[in-house]
């Protein structure tokens, strides 16, 4: 299996942190000690994928925002991992002046220019420190990566590149051709760091053939200067890929409004929804003490990290959310008998005191408690993470109890699949007690978006009423409307694909008695594996399928340094590994269904990538932003 996007750019990180050499295995030499500084872009790259102790071990013992208050640390080297604007430039030189630290190893995030090269170069000069600066480099690794097959472009200023920003209606020509750039930039860094030149394909007429012609150019350009080009020589003999190149497909945003609004059912993307998770870190509120009648209780933040090393998360997070229930019930009770076996142990040998003296003369014993004291951490583990998932698993719970969030789900997955309804619209819609206002919201642009003939003025007269006494904020839906008019003239909506939900009755077993989870009256609900637009299209453009919705689409390979688009030799063989990216925004419910997707392909590898990482109520304030023009 061929290394995945989070492993390559995790590899790059460690060789930088090591002065840009491979870091040696298994040496048992004590490792340089040295101090990392980084911008909040660096810090946004480099948190997903090593932890704190990651860092100690390859010899960090500081990590600093370049633009904090830092110490002069004269002795100690310092490795620099900044994006290359003006500002970080001039607190760099500002660093040089004050000679900050004993050596200088500058690592740029995305390539720098000439002229700010120079600029450092006059600084070094200036302040003596011309033999400090080590090394210069540009690392490629502008992009950040949250799962082995999933990536996003930006954090930091993603307003700069979202959906709202391509869309708005008054955009200028040279304010897009910057959002391109942008986005080009990060693709660039990310074919680089995978190490492959791709065959490019794009629908025709949106921001996504925009950024896939500059994106061809770019890789072009690079690959006719032999010298210098990031795609030959020892990063690419390796054999990191088969043979086979991979297909890069880009979506536009505009092709497939309703999913980023759907309400979910698996765990991540539940979790993304009603929760603040956020570049793999979720947020929630704790409440303290809790005595009876005294003062109302205290709330406090407390994060966690879902990581790759997290075996519950890395198996349950695209199961749906009554599994998972139940799976952290049955991790919980497995918990529960170790931890008895530890104490039943103590107690035989009259253990529960210190008494180490004891525990020597009996020799019996000796290995089984030997065996228990050793799984102690282990077990410590386990039970850090079984916390972790019955914490997050319990607040995700309320939020589905409180707001209905099943019947939302299982209605707008009626929608989608265009099955028989059993209620009417209105009646969610007026149901006091069924979700937020931005539930309903939600529910009836999925309604409006999915709809083969828009709603007659008269209905849609009622249904405005409905939501606008239901406290709705209806200028999501002018824009939706505008959009909808735009796109009938432009092409068939999307089909959803013969979703369908089945609903297995109640919860039956997690309601038994010891449960954390009170079920009562959420339905059991099952998907049935079916594609979204984003996978259908990867589908028909992997496996060369001819089908109208893909068949004008345009291809691009950029290895062919002539010829025009029409005149090159394609690709006639099915593809074995593609990376779907999605201009304006993403979200997990299409990042699962492409997992999902590959799961059944015997051999395939797709990865999943956008500008953005959006939770239904960021899009919908996007939404009504663009509504109120």
């Amino acid at each position: 299996m061929a290394a995945s996007i989070r492993e390559k750019q995790t590899a790059a990180l460690k060789r930088m942190l090591n002065f840009n050499t491979p870091p040696l295995k298994n040496t048992t030499a004590e490792p340089v000690w040295k101090v990392l500084i980084y911008d909040r872009f660096g810090q946004d790259i480099i948190s997903p994928l090593l932890s704190v102790k990651e860092l100690r071990d390859m010899g960090i013992t500081l990590h600093l925002l370049l633009h904090s208050d830092r110490d002069p640390i004269p002795d100690v080297p310092a490795i620099y991992f900044v994006m290359p604007t003006e500002e970080n430039i001039d607190r760099i030189c500002q660093d040089l002046r004050n000679q900050l630290y004993e050596s200088y190893y500058l690592n740029f995030i995305s390539a720098i220019s000439r002229s700010k090269l120079e600029d450092i170069a006059s600084a070094a000069l200036a302040a003596n420190a011309v033999n400090q600066v080590t090394k210069v480099f540009d690392q490629y690794l502008n992009f950040i990566t949250l799962e082995d097959d999933m990536f996003v472009l930006c954090n930091q200023n993603k307003e700069q590149i979202s959906y709202h920003a391509i869309n708005k209606p008054d955009i200028m020509d040279t304010d897009m051709e910057v959002i391109m750039d942008t986005i080009v930039d990060s693709l660039f860094c990310f074919f680089v760091t995978l190490g492959a030149v791709p065959i490019i394909r794009c629908p025709r007429g949106n921001a996504a053939e925009m950024v896939a012609v500059k994106l061809d150019k770019k890789l072009r350009e690079n690959l006719r200067d032999a010298r210098n080009s990031l795609f030959t020589g020892d990063t690419m003999g390796a054999g990191q890929f088969s043979f086979q190149r991979p297909l890069f497909v880009l979506a536009d945003r505009n092709l497939d409004l309703a999913t980023p609004l759907h309400h979910t059912w698996t765990y991540q993307a539940l979790i993304h929804d009603v929760l603040d998770f956020h570049l793999n870190r979720v947020t929630l509120e704790e409440s303290l003490g809790s005595e009876a009648g005294a003062r109302p209780k205290k709330k406090t933040k407390k994060s966690y990290d879902l990581t790759a090393a997290d075996r519950f998360w890395q198996k349950h997070k695209g199961s749906p959310f009554p599994e998972v229930a139940e799976s952290v019930q049955e991790e919980l009770d497995k918990y529960r008998a170790q931890e008895d076996e530890v104490k039943r142990l103590k107690s035989i040998m009259g253990l529960e005191g210190e008494d180490e003296g004891a525990i020597s003369m009996l020799s019996d014993n000796t290995a089984k408690l030997t065996s228990a004291v050793s799984s102690l951490p282990e077990l410590l583990e386990k039970k850090r993470l079984i916390d972790l998932h019955t914490n997050v698993a319990t607040a995700v719970l309320d939020h589905i109890k409180s707001r209905k969030l099943d019947v939302y789900f299982e209605y707008e997955e009626k929608l989608m699949s265009k099955s028989t309804l059993d209620k009417s619209l209105l009646d969610i819609i007026t149901d006091p007690d069924a979700g937020t206002p931005e539930d309903k919201m939600r529910l009836f642009l999925i309604f409006y978006i999915t709809a083969q003939q828009p709603p007659s003025e008269g209905d849609l007269e009622q249904y405005k009423k409905a939501l606008i006494d239901a406290g709705c904020d209806l200028s999501p839906l002018n824009y939706i409307k505008q959009w909808k008019a735009f796109t009938k003239m432009a092409t068939t909506p999307a089909n959803y694909g013969n979703s369908g939900v089945k609903p297995m009755g109640l919860f039956s077993r997690v309601m038994n008695t010891g449960s954390q989870f009170v079920m009562e009256g959420v339905k059991n609900l099952v998907l049935k594996q079916h594609n979204l637009p984003v996978t259908r299209i990867l589908d028909n453009l992997m496996d060369m399928k001819s089908n109208p919705e893909t068949d004008d689409y345009r291809y691009f390979d950029p290895k062919m340094l002539r010829g025009s688009e029409s005149s090159i030799p394609r690709n006639k063989n099915p593809f074995q590994e593609a990376i779907v990216f999605v201009v304006g925004g993403g979200n997990y419910i299409e990042y699962q269904n492409l997992v999902d997707y590959t799961k059944a392909k015997q051999g395939k590898r797709v990865m999943y990538g956008c500008s953005e990482l959006f939770s239904a109520a960021q899009f919908m304030k996007q939404l009504s932003q663009l509504g109120q023009k």
